[in-house]
Parts: C-alpha cells; sequence; structure tokens
C-alpha cells in the first residue's frame, strides 16, 4: 500500500508542471473543446511516463557502482528538482505571449520541456532496489493525464491564479519523498 502512496504523491508532484502548463493552454485557447483536453492529457501523461523509464534503465545500468550511495542521489536529485520548482515558482514573470497552438511540434516540446524532471526521478528511483517502477510509471503517466486534463479545463475557467501554487506544490512533495528515502535507507523510519 505504501508503494502504491508514493507512487501517487511522486505522480502528482511530477505532473504539477504540465498541470501549470495546462492551465496556460487552457487560458489562452478561450472555448475548450474536449479535443484540446485529450491532447494535452495525452501528450504529458506520456512523456511524464516515458522520461522516468528511461531514467530507470539509465540509472541501473550504473547502479552497482554507486550502491553505497544510491540514497544519496536520489535524494539529491529528487531535492534539486523540488528546489528548482520552488525556485521558478517565486520567480516567474507574467507571460502574456501564450500560445494557443495544440500543434504536434508545439505539443512536443512542452511536453519534453515539462517531464525533464522525471529522467532524474527515473535515475532515483533505479537506485532503490525495492521499486516497482511499472507501478510509478503508470501511476505517474494516468496522475499527469488527470491534471492535465482537468488544467485545460480549470485554464479556460479560472485563468493561471493556480498555475504558482501548484508548482509549490510539485516542489514540495518531491522534496519530502527524497527526505523519505533518506531517512529509509539510513534506518531513522
Amino acid at each position: 500500500m505504501t508503494a502504491v502512496i508514493s507512487a501517487l504523491l511522486l505522480g502528482v508532484g511530477l505532473s504539477m508542471d504540465a498541470f501549470a502548463v495546462s492551465v496556460c493552454k487552457g487560458l489562452s485557447v478561450g472555448f475548450v473543446k474536449l479535443r484540446h483536453m485529450f491532447c494535452a492529457g495525452l501528450w504529458f501523461g506520456a512523456f511524464q511516463a516515458l522520461m522516468p523509464l528511461i531514467g530507470y534503465f539509465l540509472g541501473a545500468s550504473f547502479h552497482d557502482h554507486i550502491e553505497k550511495i544510491d540514497h544519496w542521489v536520489a535524494f539529491i536529485l529528487l531535492l534539486l528538482i523540488g528546489v528548482n520548482m520552488l525556485r521558478e515558482a517565486f520567480s516567474k514573470k507574467e507571460d502574456d505571449g501564450k500560445n494557443a497552438s495544440f500543434s504536434i511540434g508545439t505539443m512536443l516540446l512542452l511536453a519534453i520541456a515539462t517531464s525533464i524532471d522525471a529522467l532524474a526521478v527515473g535515475i532515483a528511483l533505479a537506485m532503490d532496489v525495492n521499486t516497482n517502477i511499472w507501478l510509478n510509471i503508470g501511476v505517474i503517466g494516468l496522475t499527469t493525464f488527470l491534471f492535465s486534463f482537468t488544467g485545460i479545463r480549470i485554464g479556460a475557467a479560472v485563468g493561471n491564479k493556480f498555475e504558482k501554487k501548484a508548482q509549490i506544490a510539485g516542489g514540495v512533495i518531491l522534496i519530502l519523498i527524497g527526505v523519505k528515502i533518506l531517512l529509509e535507507h539510513l534506518g531513522v523510519i
């Protein structure tokens, strides 16, 4: 059960960038159609699931070489990603030139940009031998799909009011997961 809860928290944390972009897309598109919601959900959900899988296999390939410090690697990666999300949330300037395009090129670039941190999380997951990567990527992908799908609708309804709050929540969640991994491996919890 704790593996599912951890995967869900990880999915929520990682999906916040995609959610924030989806809210902005919803704001910029004006009249939202169901196809807009599915487009954002599928692009962001697929890439948020794919990137940790790639990171996991990269991390697993050198896990044996860093096994004694793997928990520190996972902690540092998640801490850096979380702190970066917090920094971005507090330093963002308003973007007046929102892009309403849902073209393949636009969505591909946005999906890659919002999922780069998931690649590093995949590497961190490879450091934990008890990780079920398939559970994690499934939950991350589904969570991101749902957040992005609804983010489009929310953006059209309320604008970018929650963008910063979503990024702050995502950053804090990732930092807490990193702390949990570190404390478990140190035998504190």
